[in-house]
């Protein structure tokens, strides 16, 4: 009688394990086709020193941090300039080039 009840609850687990599945959404894609984030220069990753510098190693990093955001790949980066950003949260005041923001627009 044990067994049967162990094989009865065993099922019934595996049964919702297998109907839980199919409510998870199907990937973790963006809802909108193209997206610009901006990525500031000193985040600390050294991000800004593959994509300032036309290294080879730009586009690789650009493309890991739209997977990352859930996009298929980058389109383009580029550092932006002072004028572009509008400081609406906070007036940011960046006296080096190399510490502006790095744009990055991804596309699914």
């Amino acid at each position: 009688m044990r067994r049967a009840y162990a094989v009865l609850g065993l099922g019934t687990a595996m049964f919702l394990a297998a109907a839980s599945m199919t409510l998870l959404p199907n990937g973790t894609q963006a809802s909108s086709t193209e997206a610009t984030f901006l990525v500031p220069a000193a985040d600390g990753y050294g991000v800004a020193e593959c994509l300032i510098s036309n290294q080879p190693c730009g586009q690789v990093v650009a493309n890991t941090w739209c997977e990352a955001q859930g996009y298929k790949q980058a389109i383009s980066f580029r550092q932006i300039e002072a004028e572009e950003t509008t400081g609406s949260v906070q007036k940011v005041s960046v006296t080096a080039s190399e510490d502006r923001p790095i744009s990055i627009t991804c596309a699914n």
